[in-house]
């Protein structure tokens, strides 16, 4: 195998720069803001040394780190490894066997796009963390290729594939066959931005960064402009607030656009291929056998419209991602659904029907919620009587929802195959196989056990804790029954 040495395109050492810099933006933010709110103050030669000493020492290391990182990675490859070798003062070197490659995950950021590059990143079975193996910071698109070729001709030199097994260097190589299963259309990802949930994002963003400034936020300022605001009435109050909320909305749908754009999920042999992205394109593949299961993820309204989203667990996430879970599909038409997941899966069973909670578990599933419920209602009507009294009304959106849940809930068991329904708000189909599942716990609280109740819960190997599903207050010869079914896993 050939023993060339290849090296990281210069402007990876940008990119790492940037990267550094992205972790000062609050320090620096906070800095500038303190100055500009003390700039009647007499300041002295120090106080306005030290500022640039806070900013331009992180802002140095960062710039020489990244010329560094980029000036000693190398990368060759030898006997049937991808070989990675940086470091200046302390050398680093990380020898990976082709065979031990999961998936080579891309992505290109603003960057990457300007010069024709693409940033690689190696996942091995071993990459549990949600970090990559290694990382390839940006190399050209034809260099990434070679990576795969190189990866594709070692596992298959014993194989039949001699496509790729007799390819020479600077040769076009074959694509493996892949199909494509979805392409999601402009209109469903105009649907997808309008009903996400990103405005929760944008607030807690905003909330983060409100966070990080309070110490230097005039309150008494804002509190004395406030009061003068409200003598303007609630209309006004009650306008401005419907505007924020619809510009965080609007923002949240820009986010959402420019995360799926052009979202598609190909098939390629034993791994699906997902790419995303407008700013910052994505390509990720997950490999199918490390798929732990899939949920299905309906919130009110998109179920009211027959739509739903995919999730997957996975056991060794998706390379740069940080979560253990992928998105396989934002938002689908159900009947699209059933038969794609079919193809891509053809051990799950979609279409079952299951064991719901008998009538007797109708108040289990809202009556918890009284616990937090009753000392809520209590301080309204006592500091705010006799409008507090209204708090009472919260009674009913509570047990309605508890209602929903309880004809939501259920379970089902298929020879391997364990499906558990439930709701929080959405509502979420977890499926699963036998094999896969790390630990299944039956709960009973003394309470149901009085109404012969139980709960279920399964659990699968994604991320430090799992994923978990639970069928809640079953009848308990169907959580029985769950057990049993396991039990004859091990014993089989």
């Amino acid at each position: 195998m050939s023993k060339e040495i290849y090296k990281l395109h210069p402007i990876s050492a940008v990119i790492n720069f940037v990267k550094g810099l992205k972790e000062l933006i609050i320090p620096i933010g906070i800095i500038f803001l303190s100055r500009f709110l003390n700039r009647s103050e007499e300041l002295n030669f120090w106080t306005d040394l030290l500022p640039i000493l806070i900013i331009g020492v992180p802002v140095i290391f960062y710039l020489f780190s990244g010329i560094i990182k980029w000036w000693t990675f190398i990368y060759w490859f030898e006997e049937d490894e991808l070989r990675v070798e940086y470091g200046l003062f302390i050398k680093k070197k990380r020898y990976i066997p082709f065979e031990r490659i999961q998936s080579l995950n891309y992505k290109e950021g603003i960057f990457h796009q300007i010069f024709g590059l693409v940033q690689v990143m190696v996942e091995t079975a071993g990459s549990t963390d949600g970090k990559p193996e290694v990382e390839l910071t940006a190399v050209k698109k034809d260099e990434a290729k070679r990576i795969e070729v190189q990866m594709y001709k070692s596992k298959n030199q014993k194989s039949n594939l001699d496509y790729l097994g007799n390819a020479k260097e600077g040769e076009f190589i074959s694509e493996p066959l892949s199909e494509s299963i979805h392409k999601m259309s402009n209109k469903d990802l105009l649907i997808l931005a309008t009903t996400s949930n990103s405005i929760g994002v944008v607030l807690a963003g905003i909330a983060a960064v409100v966070g990080q400034f309070s110490e230097y936020i005039p309150y008494d300022l804002i509190f004395e402009e406030l009061s003068l605001f409200v003598q303007f009435g609630v209309v006004i109050i009650l306008f401005t607030i419907i505007v924020g909320l619809l510009l965080a909305w609007l923002l949240s749908i820009g986010l959402t656009f420019l995360s799926y754009y052009d979202f598609s999920v190909m098939k390629e042999s034993d791994k699906v291929i997902v790419t995303r992205g407008l700013l910052e394109k994505k390509k990720v593949t997950i490999p199918l056998n490390r798929i732990q299961a899939i949920k299905i993820v309906e919130n009110p309204l998109r179920q009211l419209f027959g739509f739903a989203s995919v999730i997957i667990e996975s056991a060794g996430g998706a390379a740069g991602e940080k979560e253990k879970k992928m998105t396989l599909f934002p938002l689908i038409k159900k009947k699209q659904l059933i038969p794609i997941l079919n193809d891509l899966f053809p051990n799950f069973e979609l279409e079952v029907d299951i064991v719901r909670p008998p009538k007797k578990a109708k108040t289990f599933f809202y009556r918890m919620d009284f616990i937090w419920l009753i000392p809520v209602i209590a301080l309204c009507m006592y500091f705010y009587y006799p409008y507090g009294l209204l708090s009472m009304l919260l009674i009913i959106p509570v047990i309605l929802l508890g209602i929903w849940r309880f004809k939501t809930a259920g379970l089902a068991i298929r020879n391997n195959q364990l499906m558990i329904v439930y709701r929080r708000i959405s509502r979420i189909t977890f499926l699963v196989e036998k094999k896969r599942i790390q630990v299944v716990m039956r709960k009973q609280s003394f309470f149901q056990k009085r109404k012969k109740l139980a709960s279920i819960q399964a659990t699968v190997m994604s991320g430090i804790t799992g994923a978990t599903a639970i069928a809640s207050h079953l009848d308990e010869v169907e959580t029985n029954t769950v057990l049993d079914w396991i039990e004859h896993k091990r014993l089989s």
